[in-house]
């Protein structure tokens, strides 16, 4: 931006009360140099600027203000306006314009505490163990891919901390749960009476109730207890 765009631009604004006489003495430019300026015809690359700048701010509006520049800029290639990416940054910096990204999509669980008072709490908060498979611990976790969400469900032994079962599905049914479970059972010790603590959490159709009748018949032979 040269002096004299400087000066143009402050001149009309709310807040400024200095004089263009003023403006031009502190930037060491002449008045009537500025005056000269503002009556000339705008030039070719000023045109282009202007023209650069709605298509900004057009992309930038079609995206709901999520765009930054590298997406902008991607936008205009694709309709073949050529410009640097470090242009679309300085003129959106200059015009206001900043992105505002939009929280990810977070899957929560609510507990389901009448279902969870049925199911004695063994564990007590204490997720430690004297020898391995006495003691298991486990959790769903989902992952975003590129053709919609999976779920990993984990078996971890208190006592090494480790993955000693595991299961993936594109679904979060009880299944799920007990795959792992089985999982574990046909890799790793499991002593009679073991425990098995899960969280309280239930989404959707996934309750405790249903999880538990599932899991009873499905780790009977490991004769895990289940625990909230």
């Amino acid at each position: 931006m040269s002096k004299y765009e400087y000066i143009d631009s402050q001149k009309s604004e709310p807040p400024n009360r200095n004089s263009v006489v003023k403006m031009c003495t502190w930037l060491a430019v002449s008045t009537s140099g500025f005056y000269h300026w503002a009556t000339r015809p705008q030039s070719a690359t000023s045109a282009r600027r202007e023209a650069l700048i709605a298509r900004i701010q057009h992309f930038f509006e079609e995206s709901d203000g999520t765009y930054g520049y590298r997406r902008i800029h991607a936008d205009l290639a694709a309709e073949q306006t050529e410009c640097s990416p470090e242009l679309v940054r300085q003129i959106m910096r200059q015009i206001g314009l900043v992105a505002c990204q939009p929280r990810p999509f977070r899957i929560t669980t609510a507990a389901d505490a009448e279902a969870a008072a049925s199911m004695p709490d063994l564990v007590k908060r204490d997720f430690t163990a004297e020898r391995p498979g006495v003691k298991f611990v486990g959790d769903i976790t989902y992952i975003h891919t590129w053709q919609g969400f999976i779920y990993l469900a984990t078996v971890i032994d208190c006592y090494s901390k480790k993955v000693v079962g595991w299961s993936v599905a594109d679904h979060m049914r009880t299944e799920l749960v007990a795959d792992a479970l089985a999982n574990a059972a046909a890799t790793t010790l499991i002593e009679p009476d073991a425990i098995w603590h899960s969280d309280r959490g239930s989404v959707g159709g996934f309750n405790r109730s249903s999880q538990h009748r599932c899991l009873r018949s499905t780790v009977a032979r490991s004769s895990l207890r289940l625990a909230s």
